[in-house]
């Protein structure tokens, strides 16, 4: 397939999409579906908790500016223009040669899809044990235990990918528009509740005090910085190529600069509310020095906070069985709306070479059923996935660069982000736009794989071992593994465009 994104960029434009957004406010609620998950709930209030609470706060806030937006940027205007998922956009940008990167992408976000299957399972056994009154009180552990690996948790990962293929198997009006139209607004109600709740517990201001303590010193830690980064880039979405796929079914005029902000804003704004909602919680219910350890220690598969603690903090508390729901019920919205934009994403990639929803749809709901199993009956094995898929993350972010740089910076702008900005009313694109892609991306990718190889190798005496959980080698041999397909695939994919 030879290069489309040049002369003829406004016939991809104007062509609309056979499948589309009913509005703006569709595609945003969407979006922001997209970056509102799990790790805002779970991860980020026990890392920055971890991390100096206010100086955390603040760089991640900057990495929002310096990592996230900009690869969303490039992402929704890719889709829009292209009408392509990852490997299409991809092939538009740079030629069959370069297909290889959007068959990268998804791959990378589809081992992310297997076992964030797994994760949405667990929250909705949660969520039915909150409903039925079999969690709470002094069985967290137990509980956790009983359940993790189990048959269980295999039977709730099968019904959460059987809950994501029947939304997309509707279409993205039917199903996946008007599932965020429930989902996303009442995900930010309780999150708002919830940490109104929190913050008139008696004692709840000492976590608040913890949260957002200020530390100049801790600007001289290099590991805040990192942790920061990771935050950002993981939680946001940016570099998924979901963005991108969400993008496909735009206006000709959307407002791609916006839209990116945000979707952006959105997602921090969850996290600081999930954060007030958990770490006063913590510290206006258990001794202080228990609560410094349950608000900064992961536990198994990083769950120690939200299937350990807080099971056992709110089923003890007056009123706590119904906050138990409202949790577990925002934790079930979450994942279900990012995880239903994984799926769409690998469906659509099928969608551009003719193979229709249902059977794509199928397709991808029996690899994510097969290949998540694994993950839900051992715990070692999710970790490895999360690992290796979570750190690929970071080459996907990478490769949209490289992709932008190749194909020329400043004909990107003018062809792709900025062509009808005006008519549309978009914002303009922010000048530290272009060295942030040029430059600064592809110097965050190295100090943070870097630094994440350097924790490894601590970590793992045998960093080499590609059988190892969190080696350097079991990274590098499952990427080779999908570079050398994505190379393979990449040419025949694009031949088959349609």
């Amino acid at each position: 397939m030879e290069v489309i994104v040049n002369a003829n960029a406004a016939g991809h434009l104007d062509a609309p999409p056979r499948e589309s957004f009913s509005s703006r406010w569709g595609l945003l609620v969407t979006a922001i579906g997209i970056a509102i998950g799990t790790g805002n709930i779970w991860r980020f209030p026990r890392v920055a908790a971890a991390n100096g609470g206010g100086v955390f706060i603040v760089l991640w806030m900057a990495f929002l500016f310096l990592w996230s937006i900009p690869l969303l940027i490039v992402e929704s205007a890719m889709g829009r223009t292209t009408r392509h998922g990852t490997v299409g956009s991809f092939a538009s940008l740079l030629g069959a040669r370069g297909a290889w990167m959007g068959v990268f992408v998804a791959i990378t976000t589809t081992g992310i899809l297997c076992y964030y299957a797994v994760v949405t399972g667990w929250c909705m056994k949660y969520l039915t044990g909150s409903l039925i009154g079999t969690i709470g009180g002094e069985t967290g552990v137990e509980y956790w235990h009983a359940f993790a690996g189990s048959g269980q948790a295999v039977g709730f990962h099968l019904a959460a990918v059987a809950v994501c293929c029947v939304i997309v198997l509707a279409g993205v009006r039917a199903g996946i528009e008007a599932t965020a139209k429930v989902f996303i607004p009442i995900l930010g109600l309780i999150l708002l509740y919830s940490a109104v709740r929190a913050l008139m517990l008696p004692g709840a201001g000492a976590g608040v005090r913890f949260l957002f303590s200020f530390d100049p010193g801790d600007f001289l830690r290099p590991r805040v910085y990192l942790e920061a980064l990771s935050q950002s880039a993981w939680s946001t979405g940016a570099g998924w190529g979901l963005l991108l796929t969400y993008s496909v079914y735009a206006r000709a005029r959307e407002r791609v600069v916006e839209n990116a902000f945000i979707m952006g804003l959105a997602n921090n704004t969850a996290s600081i509310l999930a954060a007030l909602a958990v770490i006063p919680t913590v510290f206006a219910l258990l001794p202080a020095e228990t609560a410094l350890a349950a608000a900064t220690t992961p536990g198994e598969n990083s769950t120690g906070m939200t299937f350990i603690w807080i099971p056992r903090l709110l089923g003890g508390s007056a009123g706590g069985q119904a906050m138990l729901f409202l949790f577990f019920l925002a934790l079930v919205l979450a994942a279900l709306s990012s995880m239903i934009s994984m799926v769409e994403m690998a469906v659509r990639n099928l969608l551009d070479i003719g193979i229709g929803r249902r059977a794509a749809t199928l397709a991808v709901g029996a690899l994510i059923a097969a290949a998540g199993v694994p993950s839900a009956l051992s715990s070692g094995f999710f970790d490895n996935q999360d690992w290796v898929w979570g750190l690929g993350l970071l080459v996907n972010g990478l490769l949209f660069c490289l992709a932008v740089t190749s194909y020329g910076f400043d004909r990107f702008r003018s062809a792709m982000v900025e062509r009808d900005s005006e008519l549309s009313g978009d914002m303009h694109l922010p000048h530290w736009f272009g060295p942030v892609i040029k430059y600064l991306v592809p110097v965050q990718f190295v100090a943070l794989l870097g630094w994440w190889f350097w924790r490894s190798a601590g970590w793992a005496e045998r960093w080499w071992d590609p059988l190892g959980t969190f080696s350097i080698g079991s990274v590098l041999a499952q990427w080779g593994v999908a570079v050398c397909l994505a190379l393979w695939l990449g040419p025949k994919l694009a031949r088959r465009l349609r």
